[in-house]
């Protein structure tokens, strides 16, 4: 199978709506039409550096997505790099899409001048994280959340 990972595009909205319902059910977090509007006005927001890749097939199917975004480092006084969201549709896993999208991510956080890419993910996402720790380095910081509602 031939991968093309390319930025998103205005024609590919039925389909990037396919892969984030996918992506939201995985992580079995509700998704609605509200949601799905905004990131995809993130993506296409000139003003707002938050971008998306897809993975495709030679067939032209899709297969998965990468949002990442830039983030700001203060100890670093620089920009650095955030992935917020991969996906695969789970049928085309081990086909080296993660690899391809990997690569793309990379070549993207060179343009941009970011050190290094930073990405969290489920303790139970053991299989992303078997690719994970071949692809990059853990760190030593541990992710707290405090809800404001």
């Amino acid at each position: 199978m031939k991968i093309v990972v390319s930025e998103l595009s205005l024609q590919d909205r039925v389909e990037w709506e396919v892969l984030y319902y996918g992506y939201a059910e995985f992580y079995k977090v509700p998704m609605n039409q509200e949601i799905l509007d905004t990131v995809w006005s993130w993506i296409f927001d000139k003003n707002n550096a938050f971008y998306a890749l897809v993975a495709k097939d030679d067939a032209g199917r899709y297969l998965g997505l990468m949002h990442y975004r830039a983030m700001p480092s203060p100890l670093r006084g620089k920009l650095v790099g955030f992935l917020d969201d991969l996906f695969i549709k789970p049928e085309f896993r081990g086909n080296g899409i993660v690899d391809a999208l990997y690569e793309a991510l990379k070549r993207s956080a060179l343009d941009e001048g970011w050190p290094f890419m930073r990405w969290i993910t489920a303790e139970n996402n053991y299989r992303g994280r078997g690719v994970y720790d071949k692809l990059s380095d853990k760190t030593q910081w541990v992710t707290y959340q405090m809800p404001v509602e």
